[in-house]
């Protein structure tokens, strides 16, 4: 999976979205305690800053360094981290090159780990047995290898009521026009993905998920939620490029983005390019608390 994603650790960074308060609003709602988390597949750690305690001193003085050193966030995207939940965050990721993204925390503690890890291991470098609240995999479950995923995370949640929440988010809504442009490239990428994003596709439904629904709920879900930023269409191209198929592709010979391509979203975005427009990603979770 790492070697998918290092060649475009900064495209991913500065082209994903960050995740909704309200995603994290119902997960946390779910975990009785809120003491320890694991972020496993953390990436460049949108999801580890979005589950930590922090002061807002430490995040704005972090925002500044970001803003420097980074890349370019606004205020606002920024601050929907700000939601106080856990205290303390172990954040794992098998690329050296998308954690060298990951905004740094008092409380977030980032680990680059094997692809492949004994539970010993696990519980020598990430958690000791029974002492994780929750935990989150964002946007990579499907890549797993899922028996031994989840013999790792029962031997490390809380018992009861440890909690493992994993989504996925699909493709971006733009507009009609827009829409059908990328479809179409997506389609032309099929090819280029690995198998496991089918589980994607499906969003979750179809996904390995051995754990008993949570309280309140009925079922594991996948519950729906989405996440929204603004982009230009050089943002939007950018996200495009992060796609490991796109990589792909390029190593092969294939530009996914040819200049007809190109031309064609520049006509269906309006504006040359310049204009602003709200992207809305499809979020679906899949959330249970461990078997007792």
């Amino acid at each position: 999976m790492a070697d998918l994603f290092h060649k475009q650790a900064e495209f991913y960074v500065e082209a994903r979205p960050s995740y909704p308060d309200e995603l994290f609003r119902f997960i946390s709602s779910k975990t009785p305690n809120r003491t320890r988390v694991w972020d496993v597949g953390t990436g460049s750690g949108q999801a580890a800053v979005s589950v930590s305690i922090y002061s807002i001193h430490f995040a704005f003085c972090n925002l500044i360094n970001c803003l420097v050193k980074i890349f370019s966030l606004t205020l606002e995207r920024f601050s929907t981290q700000l939601a106080q939940l856990y205290e303390r965050v172990v954040a794992t990721d098998t690329s050296p090159e998308q954690l060298c993204f990951a905004p740094k925390l008092a409380n977030v503690d980032y680990r680059h780990t094997p692809s492949a890890m004994s539970l010993a291991d696990l519980h020598r470098h990430v958690a000791s047995p029974s002492t994780v609240d929750l935990v989150t995999v964002a946007q990579a479950l499907h890549w797993f290898d899922h028996a031994a995923f989840y013999d790792q995370v029962d031997s490390v949640l809380a018992k009861p009521g440890g909690v493992l929440a994993a989504w996925c988010y699909t493709l971006p809504r733009v507009d009609p026009s827009v829409d059908a442009v990328l479809r179409r490239v997506y389609a032309q990428s099929d090819p280029f993905w690995a198998p496991e994003r089918r589980k994607v596709d499906d969003e979750y439904r179809t996904i390995l998920f051995s754990y008993d629904p949570v309280e309140g709920e009925e079922t594991t879900g996948p519950f729906e939620f989405a996440a929204e930023r603004t982009m230009d269409l050089e943002a939007y191209l950018t996200y495009v490029r992060s796609w490991s198929a796109y990589q792909t592709a390029k190593e092969r010979g294939v530009e996914l983005l040819t200049e007809e391509t190109v031309a064609e979203l520049e006509r269906a975005w309006g504006g040359d390019g310049k204009l602003v427009k709200a992207i809305r990603f499809p979020i679906f979770l899949r959330i249970g608390k461990v078997k007792n």
